[in-house]
């Protein structure tokens, strides 16, 4: 069992937080719900494959930060994403680093202020 089962990425503009996320990860988004007076857009999600779920999250209790927890998305083209994001707007907050022969990690921002980071293997 994964002990992560579900993360929310705070937002404080939801259909801009989307705009980013989808452009920058080439995905879309289902329609926006509120759960307890809350508007979530959740990433694209299949039930039995590897992974948590998660969505953008936007209401009085979602404050987006650079210094807390850090949401780390599994890209195949690490370089094509970094383009993408850094064409939106992204700050560079750790570049591309190798973490062995086959693995890289980077940190930017989101359209939010969030730190988040990608992580690609060969």
């Amino acid at each position: 069992m994964n002990l992560v089962a579900h993360v929310e990425i705070p937002v404080r503009d939801l259909e801009r937080a989307m705009a980013f996320y989808g452009a920058v990860f080439d995905i879309g988004f289902g329609d926006i719900v509120e759960i307890h007076g809350n508007r979530m857009a959740y990433f694209p999600f299949v039930p039995g494959a590897e992974g948590a779920s998660a969505a953008l999250a936007q209401g009085e209790v979602y404050v987006p930060t650079r210094d807390g927890a850090i949401v780390y998305f599994t890209v195949t083209d690490i370089d094509a994403v970094l383009a993408r994001a850094t064409d939106l707007g992204s700050a560079m907050f750790f570049p591309k680093t190798a973490v062995s022969d086959t693995s890289f990690v980077a940190e930017i921002s989101d359209s939010e202020g969030n730190r988040i980071a990608l992580q690609s293997q060969l």
